[in-house]
């Protein structure tokens, strides 16, 4: 795995290709990018070939210990990894400790565990315990053991420093193990940085991991609803100081578009992509404006745009809580609302997915209204594929020099073309 920068610009925002990935080294991934989230290797409402549907599918798919933990003895029984096992082709695989997307209850970390939430319940994890399942799943890459429990705003000080202690601890008995074992050839490690709101904590996690011999870089507790947005850019900035820089740096639990602009301003290279799973189970589609060009059908795009603004609740930046998963932002408008029962427009003008391609958000509202699964499966091919395509706008946006234009244009601001800074 090899991360090479062709921009470095806004300060920290890092542009490029992380290439060598997987145990042939035949992939690479364009940064900032994301990940594929799926929920026990199928992304959630998808099957494999409604998933491919999409033109533009990342590289990496994700799969999380906490939906696959409790499969140990089958996938030590099938012995060929869990890619095998789910029928994942050509794909890379990432296997992290928590689903992004679902509550992980605090308070059940010890000295020598640390714990996942599956269907069945808590699953406590040693060492020895995370290392047998890396055996089983054999992904190309995984994150480290860690102690993540420090994201909450009223943790001690004592708490936090004790989270990187352990964090620290348990990657370097992760690779001692990993070293040792055949089956982890050719894999790679990604340490975790902790220390919860404590700069200085912060800046002793970064600096120690980056001494360790990972691959990559993965920062933890810094999710939505954790802190505010100027905190967690301090915290971020201050962390990728000491990184170095031809290593990812993944931040996890951070999935919103304008966090997402303000976290690549401060050095991030890689997210999960858990949010439009989340948009979907509101019964919302992500509706905002990807477009940085003088182009004559942007008067289409901002009429969408007011109408989301006007559509429902939403949520300021900073203030949607890290558990809860039923608050509408900014960037989605509620088909589950009367008045688009007989509003006959895609859900984006221009969007090229199949659901905007053939259908209309009248008829996802009445799918949504009528308890439809189909209404799951066309919300969830639309929010992945703009999803993705903001994640290629970000991209475009830093090589072209417009990214406050971008980030403009998302946050609702309309301002004239003229007026806008490279």
């Amino acid at each position: 795995m090899k991360l090479e920068l062709s921009r470095v610009v806004q300060g920290g925002s890092r542009l490029g290709v992380l290439k060598g990935l997987g145990r042939t080294g035949q992939h690479s991934l364009d940064v900032p990018g994301c990940l594929l989230y799926t929920r026990c290797g199928s992304a959630p409402h998808l099957t494999q070939d409604t998933l491919h549907t999409l033109s533009t599918l990342p590289s990496v798919t994700q799969v999380t210990l906490s939906t696959i933990a409790e499969h140990q003895e089958v996938l030590e029984e099938c012995k060929d990894g869990f890619k095998k096992f789910a029928g994942l082709h050509e794909t890379v695989l990432y296997c992290s400790l928590h689903d992004p997307a679902a509550p992980c209850p605090t308070g059940h970390t010890t000295n020598k565990t640390v714990s996942v939430w599956g269907s069945g319940g808590r699953i406590e994890l040693s060492v020895a315990k995370f290392m047998a399942l890396q055996r089983a799943v054999r992904p190309d890459w995984y994150q480290s053991m860690a102690d993540g429990e420090t994201w909450q705003e009223n943790t001690s000080r004592k708490r936090v420093r004790k989270s990187v202690d352990r964090t620290l601890a348990h990657l370097d008995e992760c690779l001692l193990v990993h070293h040792n074992t055949q089956e982890l050839e050719g894999v790679e490690v990604f340490g975790v940085v902790e220390g919860g709101d404590i700069l200085e904590e912060r800046v002793r996690s970064a600096r120690e991991t980056a001494k360790r011999p990972v691959s990559g870089f993965c920062l933890d507790g810094l999710q939505t609803g954790s802190m505010n947005q100027s905190l967690r850019t301090q915290l971020i900035t201050a962390v990728t100081q000491e990184l170095p820089e031809d290593k990812p740096r993944l931040l996890q639990g951070v999935g919103r578009p304008d966090e997402v602009l303000a976290c690549v301003e401060a050095g991030v290279d890689l997210f999960e992509s858990f949010f439009p799973f989340q948009v979907t189970e509101r019964g919302c589609a992500l509706c905002f404006s990807l477009d940085v060009s003088p182009d004559p059908e942007l008067a289409a795009v901002l009429r969408d745009d007011e109408e989301r603004d006007t559509a429902g609740e939403t949520q300021e930046n900073g203030d949607l809580n890290h558990s809860d998963q039923t608050q509408m932002t900014s960037f989605e408008i509620d088909l589950n609302e009367k008045r688009y029962h007989d509003d006959f427009r895609p859900l984006v003008e221009g969007c090229g997915c199949y659901c905007c391609r053939n259908h209309q958000r009248a008829y996802l509202h009445h799918l949504l209204v009528t308890n439809e699964l189909l209404a799951g499966v066309l919300l969830m091919i639309h929010n992945a594929a703009h999803y993705h395509a903001f994640f290629a706008a970000l991209r475009e946006a830093l090589a072209d020099g417009k990214l406050d234009l971008l980030k403009r244009r998302l946050l609702g601001e309309r301002r004239a073309e003229t007026g806008t800074k490279d």
